[in-house]
């Protein structure tokens, strides 16, 4: 008998969502940066092994908007936890308990929403005494349905967790095929690619005013090439100049970069243009952040 789970992964900003997602499906479907907020939309990743199938949302870290985009991003995490079957919640081995992961486990508590916590980032606690009095403080606060110390760095432990989550699996049908990794169309996993490159390689302030969009992509029908042409939209005249870089260097760093990623993720040789435009204010209009399909 197929069972399935659809599980939302919560969190606060740069916890490591998409990085245990990436580590759960073996794939990297979901872009990892050291920057917060990161993950802008909800993100669906597939896992099936046998006859179970789990169905993740990745969504943006829960924080505080300031911008028509980060209330877009809130609204996301909100319809992430709405009609799932479980959430994951990630959060991080040492620190205060935040006000956003209080309200989350109100939540999970008040909905009856069953939960599993991972505690991430575990190859830094030098001191294994203070996971355990990490474990026993969030256990206070909720009876979730496992707790498992997990680093998404090293993949330690996340068999176990994939053990867990797969227990939370009920009796349905698969509403994917059994080979499927993501329901993202390819143009968004093209424009992640270079997203993630620019996290990478920017200044703090320049990334989080970037939105990328594919404007052309498409397979040669005589070669195994697929050609890819994508704008790059910030929000200020500096910002054009800190991305294309002296003599367009810093621009065709972040190019190379994203096509050789694109060829090992599209299993074909990339032929990537980019060009770069400003688009002042574009976080705070509903029509840009419409055509930039960062409201679905």
């Amino acid at each position: 008998m197929t069972k399935t789970a659809f599980i939302a992964i919560v969190g606060c900003p740069n916890v490591g969502k998409s990085s245990i997602l990436n580590r759960l499906l073996g794939e990297k479907i979901a872009i990892v940066s050291d920057k917060p907020q990161t993950t802008r939309t909800k993100i669906t990743g597939i896992l099936t092994e046998g006859e179970t199938q789990l169905v993740f949302t990745d969504t943006p870290g829960i924080h505080r908007p300031r911008t028509k985009l980060g209330e877009k991003m809130v609204k996301a995490i909100d319809d992430s936890i709405s009609g799932v079957d479980a959430c994951l919640f990630v959060v991080e081995p040492a620190g205060e308990i935040r006000e956003k992961e209080y309200e989350l486990i109100k939540r999970f508590k008040e909905e009856k929403i069953p939960a599993v916590l991972a505690i991430n980032k575990t190859d830094k606690i030098q001191n294994k005494e203070n996971l355990i009095l990490r474990i026993a403080e969030f256990s206070n606060l909720c009876d979730f349905e496992a707790v498992v110390p997990v680093s998404a760095l090293k993949g330690d432990n996340l068999d176990a967790l994939k053990d867990e989550l797969m227990k939370l699996a009920a009796p349905s049908v698969h509403f994917f095929p059994d080979d499927t990794l993501t329901d993202q169309p390819e143009r968004v996993l093209a424009a992640e690619i270079i997203r993630e490159k620019m996290l990478r390689m920017l200044d703090k302030e320049v990334p989080h005013g970037i939105a990328v969009s594919i404007e052309k992509m498409h397979e040669r029908e005589d070669s195994d090439i697929t050609d890819i042409e994508a704008v790059i939209y910030c929000e200020k005249e500096s910002h054009k100049g800190i991305i294309i870089g002296k003599g367009g260097e810093t621009l065709k760093k972040i190019s190379t970069r994203a096509r050789e990623d694109m060829e090992k993720f599209f299993c074909c040789r990339i032929n990537l243009k980019c060009w770069v435009k400003v688009k002042e204010g574009w976080r705070n209009r509903e029509g840009l952040i419409h055509n930039f399909g960062l409201d679905e």
